[in-house]
C-alpha cells in the first residue's frame, strides 16, 4: 500500500510506495525526471498495445530522464488477478518491460492508494475523480507536479510530444 507524507503534499516527491518485492520506495528518487504514472493490468484487452507502447517510449526517452511507473489493479473486470511476483515475471517475460512495477493497488474508493488520490485531484473536467479502466495514466513534470492525465484508450506513443517538451 502506498503511503503518505504528513501534511498536505506540494508534490508526488512527498510520497513513499512499494515495489512488487515490498520495499519501500521514496519517489524522492525521481526527482528532476520526467514521469508516466500507469495504472496496469496483465489480462486487459488493452495490455498488448500499452506494454509495447510503454517500452517503445521507455527504450527511447529513458537515458533523457523519463521514468514509467507502473502500479497493477485488479479493480477493472479482475484483470490483475496475480501475485506481484506472477505480474513481474509475466511483464518481465512476456514484455522484457526495464521500467519499475510497484505493489499491487487500487486506484477508486476507499481503499485508493494515497499517490492515487492525489494524482486525481487534478481539475480534469470530463474525468471527475474516478480512474475508468486500466492503464490510465498521468504525466508528471520534472518538479514532481501532475502536468497531464490521459484517458486509458490513449496511446503511450501519443503522448510523445508531450513527454519530449517536458523533457527539455
Amino acid at each position: 500500500m502506498t503511503t503518505l507524507a504528513p501534511n498536505n503534499p506540494d508534490s508526488i516527491y512527498a510520497f513513499t510506495v512499494k515495489d512488487a518485492k515490498g520495499n519501500d520506495v521514496d519517489l524522492n528518487i525521481y526527482r528532476g525526471k520526467v514521469m508516466l504514472i500507469v495504472n496496469v493490468a496483465s489480462k486487459c484487452g488493452m495490455t498488448n498495445s500499452n506494454y509495447t507502447e510503454l517500452n517503445q517510449l521507455y527504450e527511447k526517452y529513458k537515458d533523457q530522464g523519463l521514468e514509467i511507473l507502473a502500479f497493477p489493479c485488479n479493480q477493472f473486470g479482475e484483470e490483475e488477478p496475480g501475485s506481484n511476483v506472477e505480474i513481474s515475471e509475466f511483464v518481465c517475460t512476456r514484455f522484457r518491460s526495464e521500467f519499475p512495477i510497484f505493489d499491487k493497488i487500487e486506484v477508486n474508493g476507499d481503499n485508493a492508494s494515497p499517490l492515487y488520490k492525489y494524482l486525481k485531484l487534478g481539475k480534469w473536467g470530463i474525468f471527475r475523480d474516478d480512474i475508468q479502466c486500466n492503464f490510465a495514466k498521468f504525466l508528471v513534470s520534472k518538479d514532481g507536479q501532475v502536468v497531464h492525465r490521459y484517458y486509458p484508450t490513449t496511446s503511450p506513443l501519443s503522448l510523445e510530444y508531450d513527454i519530449k517538451k517536458l523533457l527539455e
